[in-house]
């Protein structure tokens, strides 16, 4: 079984109760389905489950190469220049980032607001970006946008190999079942 999820803002990637934040036992009550991969509290979007777990490696191991696309609200305006760095291995730290794809978009109009909205800053302006990773480490498209200069407000994955969130018109907090060949 493989199920798509348009993850909230706030909502934490695991079934078990936590005193601060929804998870996702308040939206999915499938048993034994597990997130393969996650994303963060703060972060929205696509999320896939699963009761697979030869599948569950398949979609979050890096070696696999399955690429995640996000969109990412930043604050300032980078020119292309300043995009160069993702396109290089990346220090992060703790591990190197491999070279991901990015380039500036328009701002997306097909998004749901955000509850709460991002804070919005009358003297520092914003914009987006579509960035493509095959690894997904702790807050690393997070982290290259605060490396490279332009910290990221909102975060939202869109993308998992074939499949995009809105081929499958999934509002926020729905889910649906999905086929593995969606996605590969």
């Amino acid at each position: 079984m493989l199920i798509a999820f348009n993850k909230p803002y706030g909502v934490i990637c695991q079934f078990s109760q936590d005193n601060k934040h929804p998870t996702l036992k308040d939206y999915i009550n499938i048993p034994r389905i597990y997130p393969a991969g996650r994303l963060d509290t703060d972060s929205e979007g696509l999320l896939l489950l699963t009761d697979d777990g030869s599948l569950q490696n398949r979609i979050t191991q890096p070696n696999h190469h399955l690429q995640k696309t996000y969109w990412a609200q930043v604050e300032g305006i980078p020119s292309n220049n300043d995009l160069i760095p993702f396109r290089q291995t990346m220090d992060l730290g703790d591990f190197i980032a491999r070279p991901a794809q990015a380039k500036i978009i328009d701002e997306p109009t097909i998004l749901w607001q955000r509850t709460p909205p991002i804070r919005f800053r009358k003297t520092i302006p914003d914009s987006w970006l579509e960035i493509k990773i095959s690894e997904g480490k702790n807050r690393q498209v997070r982290r290259m946008c605060a490396k490279v200069g332009f910290p990221c407000l909102r975060l939202i994955r869109v993308g998992i190999g074939k499949l995009s969130l809105f081929d499958l018109s999934l509002s926020v907090g729905e889910f649906c079942q999905i086929n593995t060949n969606d996605v590969f």
